[in-house]
C-alpha cells in the first residue's frame, strides 16, 4: 500500500498516516525497513519525514528478481503428493 500511495511522487508522513489509517510507530517501522533496502527515498523537512519511490531501489529489486527467475526452476503441474 505505501509503495502504491508514493506512485504519484513524495508524500509527508502525514498524508500516509492519514490514508493508511496506522499508528505513527506502524509506519515509522515499515518505512525504515523501505528505506533501508533502498526502495524509499526519506528527507526530513522540519518535523516531518518526505518519502518518495527511488528509481535506483526498483532497478535493484527488478535485477534481483531476474536473476531469481534465471535460477530458478519453475514448474506448472499439477502433480499431487504421494505422502499419503
Amino acid at each position: 500500500m505505501i509503495i502504491d500511495l508514493l506512485k504519484n511522487g513524495e508524500k509527508c508522513a502525514c498524508n500516509l498516516l492519514e490514508e493508511m489509517e496506522i499508528s505513527q510507530s506502524t509506519l515509522s517501522h515499515h518505512m525504515k525497513l523501505l528505506c533501508e533496502s533502498g526502495v524509499i527515498n526519506c528527507r526530513r523537512e522540519g518535523k516531518w519525514m518526505y518519502y518518495s519511490l527511488s528509481k535506483k531501489g526498483f532497478e535493484k529489486v527488478q535485477r534481483l528478481l531476474d536473476e531469481i527467475m534465471e535460477a530458478a526452476v519453475l514448474l506448472d503441474t499439477e502433480e499431487e503428493c504421494s505422502c499419503e
